[in-house]
């Protein structure tokens, strides 16, 4: 199988930044990083266990059909959902028959919910099956109701769907009937396109209604109403109404356990034990598994809040001393590995675009600007901090909009971890400027100002001539521009050049100018 192109391009991101060292002349270091470089490049682009890997042993035992299970074992959220998206693509262009989704879950968001059930909804070449061993609840039942099949161990359980909020006090509650509205129909359309009680269906997000068994006088046919139903019913005559169904009643959350489910119909049969779920499929055994890979531990873990720290503070701290020194180096680097590890898990976990990382670049470009090119500090520098730092939070974000609290909670937890991450940021700088000269590794990225010899003057040094204009420049020289200043451009200063910049007027050519400044290396005139 060829490598994906997210794992070339974490193994690009790893290439460029052993490069750096690839320069030593030491022979047994450039062998190391080389050895390292292809170890990893060999391992991405070897199958994955549950994806080529998968086909290639059911291929070997030639099935009647060929089946892989995917599972599903923790809450629904945008990373797992994305992750889940991810390995369901996997399977179905492995060319497999059957898809099983081994499913112990207690449910998580709506919308990522949502896009699941829309994902096997959608699929109409392969078989999608829910295999329920323990529990699948809330949204995980949902998701269960979207495939072709539901297999169940008789004492698992399915259900209670109900949508719930964190309120403003901390404490959960039903939300609202707008939300509860969209719910619900999502429910009755998916139970309708997969043939299962329509009614019971709905019975597991709406806890006041009830649903009760009833037979039609005609054929003996048997179907399942809801008072709702029941009541807006045209030919109830038709109709024999019978008990109500003791897991639906009033004031509870259809749930069932998967003998009750397969009796209601819920649920399509119950299997002893996970050994016999390929002779019931007709499919060869074992049923391969796509386990987690290194690339979806790796998502999960550059994910966590203190890793996501840890790379913001780390990166805005190289990116500083990349721009305080000339060319490309080992600030430069690491920043760009930082960086490119947030937005590349960002990317597979299913919270970042393209857009995030254009804002990204750009605030970067407008921190940049502002300290070569604008002198002060102004409108580029303080929008360049607000792109950069909004562009890391949208990224980490789980939802377009903050729709409860519980949203709310979330949001503020992305945006103290940029904050807190940038505050870091900070605190490092001011105590690297105090110290970084006198750090082993660190002293070479800044710039140290030229030592006289003692009884020497420097004005007669013939080393003085071999300095940069800039560090040859003093405040209160007067110089003429060779070049218009616009606002950067040169100016002449006895027999040398400088690179400058004005306050932010225009300067034509020939016009006499004054230092009035220096930053690092940025020189700072006036007209005179």
């Amino acid at each position: 199988m060829v490598a994906k192109i997210e794992e070339v391009y974490f193994c690009i991101m790893i290439a460029a930044v052993i490069n750096h060292y690839l320069l030593s002349p030491k022979i047994l270091m450039r062998g190391f990083f080389c050895c390292f470089l292809t170890l990893s490049l060999a391992l991405v682009s070897l199958p994955s266990r549950g994806q080529d890997a998968v086909a290639e042993k059911v291929d070997s035992n030639q099935p009647a059909r060929r089946a892989v299970m995917i599972p599903l074992h923790e809450d629904i959220n945008p990373l797992s959902g994305a992750l889940l998206k991810r390995k369901f693509d996997d399977a179905v262009r492995s060319g497999v028959d059957v898809v099983i989704f081994d499913i112990h879950s207690p449910g998580g968001f709506t919308y990522v919910t949502f896009d699941l059930m829309d994902m096997v909804l959608d699929a109409k070449d392969v078989e999608t099956v829910a295999f329920i061993e323990k529990d699948a609840i809330s949204g995980a039942a949902l998701f269960s109701l979207a495939c072709d099949r539901i297999i169940m161990l008789p004492d698992a359980r399915i259900g209670d769907a109900g949508e719930i909020v964190m309120g403003a006090d901390g404490a959960y509650r039903y939300t609202e009937a707008k939300s509860r509205s969209v719910l619900a129909q999502k429910v009755r359309d998916t139970a309708s396109a997969t043939n299962r009680p329509i009614a019971l269906a709905e019975k597991m997000t709406d806890k006041d209604m009830v649903v009760f068994k009833a037979t039609n006088n005609s054929d003996g046919a048997i179907r399942y109403f809801s008072n709702k139903e029941w009541a807006s019913l045209d030919d109830q005559d038709e109709w024999t109404k019978g008990a109500s169904v003791r897991e639906a009643g009033k004031e509870m959350f259809f749930t069932a356990n998967g003998r009750r489910a397969t009796e209601l119909g819920m649920a399509n049969q119950t299997i002893d034990s996970r050994d016999e779920l390929a002779e019931v499929l007709n499919v060869s055994e074992p049923i391969p598994v796509m386990e987690r890979t290194w690339v979806d531990t790796m998502v999960f873990l550059l994910n966590t809040g203190f890793v996501t720290f840890l790379l913001i503070v780390i990166g805005l701290v190289a990116l500083v001393m990349e721009l305080s020194a000339p060319g490309l180096g080992v600030g430069g680097l690491t920043s760009l590995l930082c960086f490119g590890l947030f937005f590349w898990s960002r990317f597979l976990g299913g919270t970042a675009g393209w857009l995030e990382v254009t804002l990204f670049v750009i605030g970067i470009l407008f921190i940049g600007a502002e300290m070569f090119v604008i002198p002060g500090f102004g409108i580029a520098g303080i929008g360049g901090i607000v792109l950069t730092l909004g562009s890391l939070v949208m990224a980490s974000r789980r939802f377009l909009l903050p729709q409860s609290a519980e949203d709310l909670s979330g949001l503020g937890m992305d945006v103290l971890t940029v904050v807190g991450a940038f505050a870091a940021f900070l605190l490092a700088l001011l105590f690297l400027s105090q110290f970084i000269q006198d750090i082993p590794g660190l002293s070479r990225l800044t710039l140290k100002p030229t030592v006289a010899l003692e009884g020497v003057s420097t004005s007669n040094m013939a080393s003085e001539a071999l300095l940069p204009g800039w560090q040859r420049v003093e405040v209160g020289n007067v110089g003429e521009a060779v070049s218009p200043l616009r606002p950067s451009g040169k100016i002449q200063i006895d027999d040398y050049s400088v690179d400058v910049v004005t306050e932010g007027d225009f300067i034509e050519s020939g016009t006499q100018v004054k230092v009035i400044g220096k930053q690092g290396a940025k020189v700072i005139v006036r007209s005179v």
